[in-house]
């Protein structure tokens, strides 16, 4: 029997996808571990904090990778402990996809490279629904770490780069989840397509900021609060994900600033290094 570890980071977003299918993300360090072991019995069975659970995603992936006849000739259990909060935009469901995938075929599937790994979580996501493009920018960004632009109906990344400046995400996560329509930002397909060209060019902050000015209208309770984040110092700052937080991305000596902004919100704010580290998987 064996037992293998897999760790990942969650990402924030520079660009959203939904638009356009082309989009841009940006690795932080909260993370998540997914520990996998093969047991005698048979059946999956999933615990995330210790409490056991049901989620089709990862179902779907294991399926994807571990053979059907391996499969009823063990008990799998999986394990997930995770810094990032579920249902923000803060990439959870990609990291957790992702994160499976590599801990499956570091089991079963060793030969397996990068993009089939990062491919499993991804179509996974699109057939059990979780993810409408498949969220390949955000896989890629928790996978990889750094800035990465990708054209996710393509499966192909752009750009890719270690985020070298002394910054932090500060991530406001508000009390309510309420998020926007997501459809209605194809509305704005333009702007999104302009947000994603600065960012092909390497012009981050300015491609989160016009990100942000399009995606709050419609995704955030708080639309006015681009402007005022990046009045108190953001260098980038936008509805990560389809929301409903918010991510700004400040240089260590604003933090407090931009967490002075946040507070008259109601709900929550942690901030977060940035990732540059690739995912890695090993067995235990």
């Amino acid at each position: 029997m064996a037992k293998v570890k897999a760790t990942i980071h969650g990402a924030i977003s520079i660009v959203n996808a939904i638009a356009t299918g082309k989009g841009a993300t940006l690795g932080i360090s909260k993370k998540v571990n997914v520990e996998m072991e093969t047991t005698k019995g048979n059946g999956i069975v999933i615990e995330i904090q210790k409490k056991p659970m049901k989620s089709r995603l990862i179902n779907r992936v294991v399926q994807k990778i571990i053979p059907k006849n391996e499969l009823s000739k063990m008990k799998l259990r999986i394990s997930l402990d995770s810094e990032i909060p579920t249902g923000y935009g803060l990439k959870s469901s990609s990291a957790i996809s992702t994160a499976v995938a590599m801990a499956s075929a570091k089991l079963f599937k060793p030969k397996m490279n990068d993009f089939d790994i990062l491919s499993t979580g991804v179509n996974a996501s699109i057939e059990t629904k979780v993810s409408l493009t498949g969220a390949y920018d955000d896989a890629c960004a928790c996978y990889y770490g750094g800035f990465v632009v990708t054209d996710n109906y393509g499966k192909k990344i752009i750009r890719s780069e270690k985020c070298l400046n002394r910054v932090s995400a500060v991530i406001f996560i508000p009390k309510s989840r309420k998020r926007g329509n997501v459809r209605k930002l194809k509305l704005s397909s333009s702007t999104f397509e302009q947000a994603w060209n600065l960012a092909k060019k390497s012009d981050y902050w300015n491609a989160m900021i016009l990100n942000g000015l399009a995606t709050s209208p419609i995704l955030s309770s708080e639309p006015e609060i681009i402007p005022k984040l990046i009045e108190n110092g953001a260098l980038g700052a936008s509805v990560s994900g389809n929301g409903p937080s918010i991510a700004a991305v400040v240089r260590n000596d604003s933090i407090s600033k931009i967490k002075r902004v946040f507070s008259s919100l109601d709900g929550s704010t942690t901030v977060s290094e940035i990732n540059n580290k690739k995912a890695e998987v090993y067995e235990v």
